[in-house]
């Protein structure tokens, strides 16, 4: 039960780092542009929030298996997108979607192939 936890969250943080990707893709990879649209900092500052949602379910140990991403400082940013109500830090939001979240998205690829590997390890065994 804990690892298809961890699997589902895997999955939800990496369709919002999609939900980002695509906000980039149809407002511009652009600092300009998204320091100027209010529209464009909420959609990607809420697909933040919830990613760092997102990662209080994950288990201990899962986060403490797999710590090559700072989960704790996740959060934080969300706490601080959640609770700095029009006080957003601009160019920490744009470092963040930027450099952050493309590596997050496919370390938790990288953590899903890893279960689903594990998972046809088990089921090849429960045949034989």
């Amino acid at each position: 039960m804990q690892g298809n936890r961890n699997a589902y969250v895997l999955s939800h943080i990496v369709d919002y780092c999609n939900e980002i990707n695509n906000t980039i893709e149809r407002f511009g990879n652009n600092y300009e542009i998204f320091s100027n649209d209010s529209v464009y900092q909420n959609a990607v500052a809420l697909c933040v929030l919830q990613i760092g949602e997102l990662t209080t379910q994950f288990t201990e140990d899962f986060k403490n298996t797999y710590n090559e991403i700072p989960w704790n400082q996740i959060k934080a940013l969300r706490n601080m997108v959640a609770h700095n109500y029009g006080k957003i830090d601009k160019e920490i939001l744009w470092e963040t979607i930027s450099n952050d979240i493309p590596n997050l998205k496919y370390y938790c690829i990288r953590i899903k192939k890893q279960f689903e590997s594990i998972l046809q390890e088990c089921k090849s065994e429960e045949k034989e």
